[in-house]
């Protein structure tokens, strides 16, 4: 690896350690077994830096989401079986100690001191959308519209990120998949009677 790539593995470690207010640029060299000026060659900032690790964080969460059995989610796409089996799986993630979803609340609070930071991840949700997409329905991420994105993907995103908050701060009261496919379920059958 380069030192591209040894600032970025480093960067995930010390997210994951010590949260993004935390973690100091020298806490990424140190952890990376770079330098300092490499930071600003590489990505800018050490922001910047955190920012593009957390994104990276994200994507790998991505098999996880699937199951851990590697068949996928169950049900066919689209339907409310195959919706609990994927938020099912997603719940699962936010159970596990150190889950990087409580990163995302310290990411999602302080987003207004970082603008930099703020304005990368708002472009990362878009694709975020458009990645839980063809999990939950079906299809290539690639043959997703972009207004399929802005509507379905932004859906499951606010979804994501309500489930992240309340995990994050009560998890003992916070949805499960059952629940939140019976809350559909019911939506569902109140707007076909509208």
């Amino acid at each position: 690896m380069g030192h591209r790539e040894d600032l970025l593995e480093g960067a995930k470690r010390c997210l994951l350690e010590k949260g993004f207010a935390r973690t100091t640029a020298r806490d990424v060299v140190k952890e990376s077994g770079t330098n300092l000026a490499s930071i600003g060659y590489h990505y800018g900032s050490k922001d910047a830096l955190l920012a593009q690790a957390y994104v990276s964080l994200v994507e790998g969460m991505g098999d996880a989401f699937e199951g851990s059995d590697g068949a996928g989610p169950a049900g066919e796409p689209g339907s409310l079986e195959r919706f609990r089996s994927v938020w099912a799986n997603i719940i699962g993630t936010m159970r596990e100690p150190g889950s990087l979803w409580r990163l995302s609340m310290e990411i999602l609070v302080m987003g207004d001191q970082l603008p930099e930071v703020r304005d990368h991840l708002a472009r990362a949700q878009r694709e975020a959308g458009r990645g839980l997409i063809p999990l939950l329905m079906g299809g290539r991420e690639e043959d997703v519209s972009d207004e399929t994105a802005d509507t379905v993907g932004r859906f499951y995103v606010t979804l994501m990120t309500g489930l992240i908050a309340q995990w994050s701060f009560d998890p003992k009261t916070a949805p499960e998949a059952d629940q939140l496919a019976d809350g559909l379920r019911q939506i569902i059958v109140a707007a076909a009677k509208g």
